[in-house]
């Protein structure tokens, strides 16, 4: 039996080697909350100790732990 889509969709977002190297992604606000909804996409990065901000319809997800400083 394959996983629910809730999981399907994290899987998917978070195994690419850019994750694996700490590296930013971004995706869609629209189609996150869509898929899995705004909490449990907030709950997800809080297990794993990301951080993301959100800007112009997208989150930009930066992949590791560490600050994030704004320049301007």
């Amino acid at each position: 039996m394959p996983p629910p889509p809730q999981e399907m969709f994290f899987l998917s977002l978070f195994n690419s080697k850019a994750v694996q190297d700490g590296a930013v992604i971004r995706r869609k606000v629209r189609d996150v909350e869509r898929l899995v909804g705004r909490t449990a996409f907030v709950d997800e990065l809080n297990r794993r100790g990301y951080r993301a901000v959100e800007n112009a319809g997208r989150f930009v997800i930066f992949c590791n732990a560490e600050p994030i400083l704004r320049v301007t």
